[in-house]
């Protein structure tokens, strides 16, 4: 998928947090692809992130959020975050939302951030994985959803067609895997007829 990759930079750092149950999949994993995507991120396995010397640097040197939909959270649909002379850095949990929860327990300095969610009438493209419910979107789609966000605010400035292809990686992975599954069912069913 490394064709269908092109990364740019952003004023907002983006700290991707992988559970190792979603680093085994990292080959075609939506929080490797956005990592990839974006030159002013980084990305840590883990669940309990409480003593990580790196990810306790960025909290102290930057305003910091951990996208995650709680009742405090600040809804960047309709605010504007407050900006300090610190950089914004915006930290992403790549996992199931069981894992999410276990990672957030754990992690003390995350369990400190404040919290970011969005509202959005978009629905996953990811139709080859089931996902929980139908407002539920991939760790790339809920990034491009605040990367618009953080561009309407000028917090951002993104060129347009960075935005139009930062899903390119993903739409590949799952025109790919839909292919796999085709030729599989293809052959399953040559094999029955004989």
């Amino acid at each position: 998928m490394c064709m269908h990759i092109n990364s740019f930079a952003t004023n907002t750092k983006f700290i991707i947090l992988m559970h190792p149950k979603e680093f085994k999949k990292v080959k075609n994993n939506t929080g490797r692809f956005t990592h990839l995507n974006l030159q002013n991120s980084e990305i840590f396995v883990g669940i309990n992130f409480s003593n990580n010397q790196r990810i306790n640097e960025i909290i102290a040197t930057h305003d910091s959020y951990i996208l995650f939909p709680s009742e405090d959270a600040l809804n960047l649909t309709q605010e504007k975050p407050s900006q300090t002379q610190k950089n914004l850095a915006i930290f992403l949990i790549d996992s199931t939302w069981g894992c999410v929860n276990k990672m957030l327990k754990q992690s003390e300095n995350l369990a400190k951030l404040k919290h970011m969610s969005f509202t959005t009438t978009h629905k996953s493209i990811y139709d080859i994985k089931e996902q929980p419910g139908s407002k539920y979107l991939s760790t790339i789609e809920s990034t491009l959803v605040v990367l618009k966000l953080l561009d309407a605010y000028k917090i951002e400035n993104i060129q347009k067609e960075r935005v139009e292809d930062f899903l390119n990686p993903f739409k590949a992975m799952i025109h790919y895997q839909k292919d796999l599954i085709q030729t599989a069912n293809a052959k399953r069913f040559k094999q029955r007829s004989r």
